[in-house]
């Protein structure tokens, strides 16, 4: 049922990607779809675009996992916008560019520039690429049996079939058509589930000191080496026979099956919160266990909310409305879809908790909301709303996926090199190809360390090139170019550091380099606005940033081209 929902999905979004193919004639109709793209039909395709499985299933899997201040993580994506709406989408869209680099080098004047910017939003867009096609194949494997590869490559090709025929319009009419089908797919489940759950197991959920125990004998498959804390004498079943577990930390090698009683408290993680205590219930993030909550959790904000502002393929989306009026008000849709998808995920991650335990040691927590439905209403019902969520979480891929496609394309045959309506199209194909093959030996990456990784690049980056770029005259090529660097050298140097885990077990050189945008952030419009400072800005800069902010300009139809 699982693969007969994800494969009616897929065709649909290929019959639904025609519908733009007749019409594309230039490079403005493949990028921009022509600037026609209304408000509406925008928001709703900007917020399908936006909602990728790290909000489909990461967020329900956080929550499960680390706790409640998990949520903060939706309340930056969702306030991203809103940052957009105030400070970018207008006077980019009044730019008249094509792309992020088009306005650099039309604000700048510099190609050299250009091309910088061009490589960085490549690097955001592959960095945030590589994990959709990681849950793609991750998702059908885990549900519906179907080797890893397997789902990688058929969504690569998906994709990349929508977006190469049809460009941005198919990929509007694809994104709209998705964000309903999201909705829906996680919406009903969830309620269905809070009906059938029962008040005791719904009180429960809201009252998480309660504690957590094992519903029912459980199996739990342990996918790599753990640790875990338990309170009371325990006697558990493996691969070798009952064993009695004294109050401790015991710890378990990967790929053993551990059989827990009914009734036996859920074992805590070493490093983590235990399910329901009080680290657990606090609105706080504290992912890294640096015991910094409160740094971490302004620093994830800042990099999902400005990290929104400087992701390029949603940057992208703002150039196809008509008017800068227009952009804004697909900026006041999506904040408005945003809020409505959002009220869900959390849902699956309280539930979660309760009814499936096992994920939290297993380490398996992206599949909370898929493996849910199935827990809770068992056989005939459960399965088939697992596999509607599934389909959903598939179309976040397939949404996502479109929209980085284009702007890899256009990254690459519009900002590096000049390129025809075919150069794009070859150049979609070749960049899923790319990004396919990175996939395909990344089956065991988290999918959301990847896309924070990516936020916070783009947080880095692009965000104070284009604040600055809108609204500073002082801003100079000189000194935009060594912020990129120094954003690029600094967000990806404590990537890699914490990702070879070279700060070590704790403290404030963890987390600094865990949850590095409190401070890359502010060093680089630090550096963008002191070397500017020591050189001089373009001739004329002051005039074009006025054009770029006058509001008559909503009330015309030729955009002012920078370029």
């Amino acid at each position: 049922m699982t693969l007969l929902l994800v494969v009616a999905v897929a065709a649909v979004t290929l019959a639904v990607g025609t519908m733009g193919v007749r019409v594309v004639r230039s490079t403005d109709d493949f990028l921009l779809a022509s600037r026609t793209i209304s408000p509406g039909l925008n928001g709703a395709a900007v917020a399908g675009e936006y909602l990728s499985l790290a909000s489909f299933l990461g967020i329900a899997g956080l929550v499960l996992q680390s706790g409640v201040g998990l949520l903060w993580y939706a309340v930056g994506f969702a306030a991203g916008f809103v940052a957009l709406l105030i400070w970018v989408a207008g006077p980019l869209r009044r730019s008249g560019a094509y792309t992020v680099g088009d306005f650099v080098e039309g604000r700048l004047g510099s190609p050299a520039l250009r091309r910088l910017t061009g490589a960085v939003v490549l690097l955001i867009g592959w960095l945030y690429l590589v994990p959709q096609f990681h849950g793609a194949g991750a998702i059908l494997q885990t549900t519906g049996g179907t080797p890893y590869w397997v789902g990688v490559v058929v969504a690569g090709a998906v994709t990349a079939l929508t977006v190469a025929v049809g460009g941005m319009r198919s990929a509007t009419y694809v994104q709209a058509f998705q964000y309903a089908v999201k909705l829906l797919f996680l919406a009903v489940p969830a309620v269905v589930l809070v009906l059938q759950a029962g008040s005791a197991l719904q009180a429960d959920a809201l009252y998480p000191e309660r504690g957590t125990e094992f519903r029912q004998a459980t199996d739990v498959r342990f996918l790599v080496d753990t640790e875990m804390r338990i309170t009371v004498p325990l006697t558990v079943r493996t691969d070798d026979g009952p064993v009695r577990w004294s109050p401790g930390t015991h710890r378990v090698p990967a790929g053993t099956m551990v059989v827990f009683p009914e009734g036996a408290p859920v074992p805590a993680l070493a490093g983590t919160a235990p399910l329901g205590g009080p680290d657990w219930r606090r609105p706080l993030l504290n992912l890294s266990g640096t015991g910094h909550p409160l740094f971490e959790t302004w620093s994830v904000l800042l990099a999902t909310m400005l990290g929104t502002m400087g992701l390029p393929h949603i940057l992208l989306r703002f150039h196809t409305s008509p008017t800068g009026r227009a952009a804004r008000r697909t900026a006041v849709v999506t904040v408005g879809l945003l809020g409505a998808f959002y009220l869900f995920p959390g849902i699956y991650g309280l539930l979660g908790r309760l009814v499936t335990p096992e994920l939290y040691l297993s380490g398996d927590t992206d599949s909370a909301a898929v493996v849910l439905p199935t827990a809770v209403l068992g056989p005939p019902w459960g399965p088939l709303l697992s596999g509607v969520v599934t389909a959903g979480a598939y179309t976040a891929f397939l949404s996502v996926s479109a929209g980085l496609l284009l702007t890899l394309a256009a990254g690459i045959s519009h900002d590096l090199r000049t390129g025809s309506v075919r150069d794009l199209r070859l150049t979609v194909v070749a960049a899923a190809a790319f990004a396919v093959l990175l996939a395909l030996p990344a089956g065991r990456l988290d999918i959301g360390v990847l896309v924070g990784w990516a936020f916070t690049v783009a947080a880095s980056t692009l965000c104070p090139l284009l604040m600055l770029g809108l609204w500073w005259r002082g801003l100079t090529a000189t000194g935009a170019g060594a912020g990129l660097v120094t954003g690029v050298v600094s967000s990806v140097g404590a990537g890699c550091a914490s990702l070879f885990d070279l700060a070590g077990p704790g403290g404030w050189a963890k987390i600094l380099l865990m949850q590095p945008a409190a401070w890359t952030v502010p060093l680089v419009f630090a550096t963008m606005v002191l070397v500017s400072r020591l050189g001089r800005p373009p001739a004329g800069a002051e005039d074009l940033l006025l054009s770029l902010h006058l509001p008559d300009a909503d009330h015309t139809e030729s955009p002012r081209n920078l370029g």
